[in-house]
């Protein structure tokens, strides 16, 4: 059934309707969840994290003592304290001595002898937060290699 002029009757020339599908919603919403997952993920500190850093931050401090002391020929103890830790035998304010975290607790009376021979007898310090005392690292020497942090094994 066409018009007069042979034109159909059907309007094609519709208004275009403004908004979105539900399917571009949708769409978004996900990459939304997607990006909020990612973030909560790599902003979560979890105190395992957490210890295992401090660890791997003594490491290197020791690490550091050991060197300066066969530098200097003097030799460097580190020792635990109420307030964090401290290297005798280094010049003040050489090294930091504080833990960055502050439940971070040294399990035993340990004093940790670095030098200036090369070669130091096996040495150990475990380290545990306040918090979670059940979890706890060692950081160790055998007197030759760097200090390393290893896991501690439970009895």
């Amino acid at each position: 059934m066409g018009t007069p002029s042979g034109k159909s009757s059907i309007n094609w020339n519709l208004t275009p309707i403004n908004g979105f599908t539900l399917l571009e919603l949708l769409v978004v919403v996900a990459i939304i969840a997607v990006a909020t997952a990612g973030v909560s993920v790599a902003l979560r500190d979890s105190a395992s994290s957490q210890l295992e850093r401090e660890a791997q931050r003594l490491a290197a401090l020791l690490e550091s003592a050991r060197a300066q002391s066969r530098a200097s020929g003097v030799p460097v103890r580190w020792q635990a304290t109420a307030e964090g830790f401290r290297f005798e035998g280094l010049p003040p304010q050489a090294l930091p001595q504080h833990w960055l975290a502050a439940d971070t607790t040294v399990q035993g009376s340990v004093t940790l002898q670095l030098g200036p021979e090369p070669l130091i007898g096996r040495q150990e310090v475990v380290l545990a937060l306040g918090s979670q005392p059940e979890r706890a690292v060692r950081v160790a020497t055998d007197g030759l290699r760097p200090f390393v942090v290893q896991p501690l094994e439970q009895p």
